[in-house]
């Protein structure tokens, strides 16, 4: 779990400039610079991957700052060879939920599971709140897909909903790319017989 300083960090390199990751840049770059790169990048992706799970801002917040803390602790074995960066962090955000839905399956006391986060200010409250309220098409789709296997549910979400390609989706969910477009094509195939079949 993450402490209050890390997710302090984490969030100030939200507001880190991005002068040098302007196109054409040939500086090489450092390691925080990659990392910050990625940061900027995917933030808002994967606080929308938790915002259509979690309906409590302080929950989204906690769960997108802990996501990144892991990538920021890991980055170093980032392994480029093996997938996109996107893909890597959209497969810690799914270990950083899984962990999350254990903790309240176990019945832990939230407080005592989240003492180490930071409190939102109100601004933030309302800046995650509306997030959440976007993403209520999202949260509809995987309703939806609620009766599909866990592999053709992850693969909708990722494709359809987060916009990582097939390749990277496979990669996050640690399939092969054959594996991950049979279960897109045929949970696909069945929300639109489901859509069909309630017209």
């Amino acid at each position: 779990m993450s402490t209050a300083a890390d997710v302090n960090a984490t969030a100030g390199l939200r507001a880190m400039p991005a002068e040098r990751m302007a196109a054409g840049s040939t500086a090489p770059r450092s390691g925080l610079e990659d990392f910050e790169a990625l940061y900027n990048a995917n933030f808002d992706v994967v606080t929308a991957y938790f915002a259509r799970r979690c309906a409590e801002p302080q929950v989204v917040a906690d769960l997108t700052s802990e996501t990144f803390v892991r990538a920021a602790g890991s980055f170093g074995g980032f392994d480029p060879s093996r997938g996109s960066a996107r893909a890597w962090l959209f497969g810690i955000a799914g270990h950083a939920f899984a962990r999350h839905c254990e903790h309240v399956a176990d019945g832990r006391d939230a407080a005592a599971r989240l003492a180490g986060y930071r409190a939102l200010d109100e601004l933030e409250m309302e800046e995650l709140a509306g997030r959440i309220d976007a993403e209520r098409a999202g949260r509809e789709l995987i309703e939806r897909c609620s009766q599909l296997p866990d592999l053709e549910r992850a693969a909708v979400e990722l494709v359809d909903v987060s916009g990582l390609t097939p390749k990277e989706a496979a990669t996050a969910l640690g399939v092969s790319r054959v594996v991950l477009r049979k279960r897109l094509s045929r949970a696909r195939a069945r929300l639109r017989k489901e859509h069909h079949d309630h017209e």
